[in-house]
């Protein structure tokens, strides 16, 4: 069974910068539904809209802008966007 998705509300710019989000790829997406899994650890910083995930076994998950989201391997989930997403992404 995956882990938890994890959500990190507004991490200051020094974690964004050890992390290196800025180099990151960045994904959009607009609202809109749809299923997703994870064959992989996903991290994420949102950069603009608001989302929830819903999980499989029914756990849901919002998160917007300045959230830095991951998303454990071997998740399957519904994602929901309320407002058009924008984020920087990395897997592994």
């Amino acid at each position: 069974m995956p882990g938890k998705i994890l959500v990190e509300r507004g991490p200051d710019d020094g974690r964004l910068k050890t992390l290196g989000v800025g180099k990151w790829p960045v994904w959009a997406k607009e609202t809109s539904e749809f299923p997703w899994s994870y064959e992989e650890t996903e991290t994420c910083y949102i950069l603009e809209g608001q989302v929830t995930v819903t999980t499989d076994s029914g756990e849901a998950f919002s998160f917007g802008k300045g959230d830095l989201v991951t998303f454990p391997k071997g998740l399957s989930c519904i994602w929901r966007i309320h407002q058009d997403v924008k984020k920087h992404y990395r897997f592994g």
